[in-house]
């Protein structure tokens, strides 16, 4: 009765660390109006996070590659969660059966990204037998340490050229299946270099090109098994969908290259919370069955603006650049061209 991983998909993918555990079944018997609107503000840094980090890594260079072209790249990205984003206003007013033990009208409470202390409220609820009762909850805390707030993410991509001056790039996770977890990502993008066509474009200092992508990641982790709660088909999904639209404009030199970008993510994030669980009250009689008692659709856009520089030998290839955006991000990526 005292685990309960909140929004364990979503740290599946950001960190290996566990998370606060607490009492689901404490939690839905305040009801699923306030466990949502609660888990809500809590993985709001994780899932608008995950939107920009997995929009990273895309290209490595204003140039395309030559006509029939090939390259495959590793790319790696880590996303920085500010230190505002560690904590939110939680405003007891907001909430039909939470108040805080103290009575006061609210308290800054710990986000996924938060630190480890968790906050003790006051939950009603109402027994079938006793009517309404009053038991103290702790609150899930945060992962609770500066080098967690990071999202990390990594992608195996590869870039193929059928005409001149256009890349048609692909990007995978492949599934990653764990004791009852699981994880997979892919991704399709096209960057065009927008003066292949133009005469004497040979003459440029500068390439210039865009950049459009889409990448989905979906995760499921299924807690049946580990009796958090009686009820059956207990799980919870995450599933990320982000655009990417970019202008790239770099050197044209032969080793060594520069390049800067202004661009625009969007995105969406869907958390659920799925199965049938049946809420026990303190004398051990359940009260209330619920079936899939949680859905979180978050949507997230933003500008960002990238620098960064490639260095090409001969097949061989790595870059780096720096992401400014809400939530800014370093990537590196090794790059192997045919």
């Amino acid at each position: 009765m005292k685990i309960y991983k909140l929004i364990i998909i979503a740290l599946c993918v950001i960190s290996t660390k566990a998370i606060a555990q607490q009492n689901i079944n404490e939690l839905l018997a305040a009801g699923v109006a306030d466990t949502q609107r609660f888990a809500e503000s809590y993985i709001a840094p994780a899932s608008e996070g995950l939107v920009y980090a997995i929009s990273n890594g895309w290209f490595n260079n204003a140039k395309s590659l030559r006509r029939f072209g090939f390259e495959i790249s590793i790319v790696g990205n880590t996303n920085f969660v500010d230190d505002n984003r560690t904590s939110f206003k939680m405003v007891a007013s907001d909430y039909e059966n939470i108040r805080f033990q103290d009575n006061s009208p609210s308290k800054n409470v710990p986000t996924v990204f938060g630190n480890s202390e968790s906050q003790t409220v006051v939950l009603t609820y109402d027994d079938p037998i006793f009517g309404n009762q009053e038991i103290e909850v702790s609150l899930p805390g945060g992962i609770g340490s500066s080098e967690a707030n990071l999202i990390p993410t990594a992608f195996i991509q590869a870039s193929f050229s059928p005409l001149k001056g256009t890349q048609i790039k692909a990007r995978l996770i492949p599934k990653l299946n764990f004791s009852d977890a699981s994880l997979n990502a892919f991704g399709v993008g096209i960057q065009q270099d927008l003066l292949s066509w133009l005469p004497g474009k040979k003459v440029l200092p500068v390439a210039v090109s865009g950049v459009i992508a889409y990448t989905n990641l979906k995760s499921e982790y299924d807690f049946t098994a580990t009796n958090v709660v009686e009820g059956e088909n207990q799980q919870m999904t995450l599933d990320v969908n982000s655009m990417l639209y970019q202008l790239v404009v770099g050197t044209k030199l032969k080793i060594i290259n520069f390049y800067g970008a202004l661009g625009y993510v969007s995105g969406t994030t869907k958390t659920k919370l799925l199965g049938t669980y049946k809420i026990v009250g303190n004398n051990n009689t359940i009260s209330e069955e619920i079936v899939n008692p949680i859905s979180i659709k978050n949507k997230v856009s933003g500008l960002r603006t990238t620098l960064g520089a490639n260095l090409k030998l001969g097949f061989f290839g790595i870059n780096a650049d720096y992401t400014f955006a809400e939530y800014n991000s370093a990537s590196l990526g090794v790059n192997i061209g045919f």
